[in-house]
């Protein structure tokens, strides 16, 4: 199919049949997320994937039993840094200054510009900040999925204290956005498969000016 018949072909699957997604797909939607754009290029956010079975059903609940948590081959959990410090920005420009063979004062301008502009918000406009680059990956891994015919439940449904709590996050500097649950549909079962897709019409949605 082509990117726009993929998209077309995915919705937002509510039940799923428990066939486990190949190792190898996964890795491709993981890799889209990993590619994807992200302001100043820091990649604020980390991707935990998981497939525990018995983790999945942990997270059943803290997800208000959806029951895709369970049926899904993969749960992907967006979880942003909860903080963009000085020491996080080091780390990023340091390993562009290695993989690129440049002199170490090359980005220093740059470096203590972002330093700057973060240390002129609170910690919780710098973690909103995060996890909005965390959703950009999270639209691409959606996409990423759908070109790869695996099913895909953008899930915004769920208590996040509670499952940053279980994950133990807090101990890595995160805070969990956004899950994806990874599978294929219950064609039988899932009531939404079978609904016409619905969307704006491109005439109201986009404002052209020349």
């Amino acid at each position: 199919m082509s990117f726009l018949e993929s998209l077309n072909w995915r919705y937002a699957t509510k039940r799923m049949n428990g066939k486990k997604v190949p190792q190898n797909k996964v890795d491709i939607v993981l890799e889209a997320a990993r590619l994807a754009p992200t302001s100043r290029g820091l990649q604020p956010f980390n991707i935990l994937s998981i497939s525990d079975p018995a983790l999945l059903e942990k997270i059943k609940p803290i997800a208000n039993n959806q029951p895709q948590i369970t049926e899904a081959s993969h749960v992907l959990v967006f979880a942003a840094w909860d903080d963009i410090t000085s020491e996080k920005i080091d780390e990023v420009f340091d390993q562009v200054i290695k993989e690129r063979d440049l002199p170490a004062d090359a980005l220093d301008n740059y470096r203590n510009f972002l330093k700057s502009h973060y240390a002129g918000q609170t910690q919780e406009e710098r973690f909103q900040s995060a996890a909005r680059q965390a959703y950009v990956a999270f639209g691409i891994a959606i996409a990423a999925a759908a070109t790869e015919q695996i099913d895909a439940s953008p899930m915004e449904g769920f208590r996040n204290a509670e499952l940053d709590e279980l994950l133990g996050l807090k101990e890595k500097g995160l805070r969990s956005v956004t899950l994806l649950p990874l599978g294929y549909r219950d064609e039988e079962n899932d009531w939404l498969l079978r609904q016409k897709k619905v969307r704006r019409p491109k005439s109201e949605l986009v404002i052209e000016l020349n």
